[in-house]
C-alpha cells in the first residue's frame, strides 16, 4: 500500500515524532520551496493503557491514522537519549520502533535525529531548554501558544531539523524495509 499522489519535490510534508511510553508527540509540517508552514500538532496520550504491548499497538496505530490522514513524505523522529535505566531504554526503544514499523509499513523514508542535534538545529543551542525550543517554534511556524505538555513541540522541532538536515548527506535514513534488505544483504537472516 504506497501513496497514491506524488507532489513535485518543492512541496513536501514531514511527520516528526517524539517516541515515549506515556506521552509521545507528533508534528506535521508541509514545506513549500523553502517557506515551511504548520499543519498539526499534539500529543498520543499513552499512559491511560495499561500494559506496554497496549501501548505499543496504540502507537502504531496512531502513527498510522497520521499517515493515512496527512500523506507526509518523509517521517522524522528523535532518537532515545542514554539513560541509566535500561529497563526505560528498553521501551522508549520499542517505542520508536513501532512509529518506524507504521512508517515503513507505507513506504515512508525515515530519519532519526539525536535530540542535541535536533536542539541545536531549531535554536542553535545542542543544549536548549525544551520551552526554548518550544518558543522558536512559535516564532518560526508562527502559533500563538505553547501546548501545555512540550512533547507536540519536540516532535514539531524534529520535523524542523529533518527539513533543515535535508541538503546534508544523511546516514540514518531508510526508503522502505525492501531497500534496507537490498542494501544490507548481510544483516537479514
Amino acid at each position: 500500500m504506497g501513496k497514491i499522489d506524488k507532489k513535485p519535490q518543492t512541496e513536501r510534508i514531514i511527520l516528526g515524532l517524539d517516541p515515549g511510553t506515556s506521552v509521545m508527540g507528533y508534528g506535521l509540517i508541509a514545506i513549500k520551496g523553502q517557506k515551511l508552514s504548520l499543519i498539526q500538532f499534539g500529543v498520543i496520550h499513552l499512559s491511560k493503557y495499561s500494559g506496554h504491548e497496549l501501548k505499543l499497538k496504540k502507537i502504531f496505530e496512531r502513527v498510522l491514522s497520521l499517515i493515512n490522514d496527512y500523506h507526509p513524505d518523509e517521517v522524522a523522529l528523535e532518537a532515545p537519549f542514554y539513560g541509566k535505566n535500561v529497563q526505560s531504554m528498553l521501551k522508549l526503544g520499542r517505542a520508536q520502533g513501532v512509529a518506524m514499523a507504521a512508517a515503513l509499513s507505507r513506504e515512508i523514508p525515515i530519519t532519526e535525529y539525536a535530540p542535541k542535534k535536533v536542539k541545536q538545529s531549531v535554536t542553535s543551542n545542542g543544549n536548549a531548554s525544551k520551552e526554548q525550543v518550544a518558543s522558536m517554534l512559535m516564532s518560526l511556524l508562527n502559533f500563538k501558544e505553547a501546548p501545555k505538555l512540550l512533547d507536540a513541540t519536540d516532535a514539531l522541532a524534529v520535523a524542523v531539523c529533518h527539513h533543515f538536515q535535508k541538503g546534508v548527506a544523511q546516514t540514518k535514513s531508510s526508503k522502505s524495509w525492501g531497500a534496507f534488505v537490498s542494501e544490507n544483504p548481510g544483516r537479514v537472516k
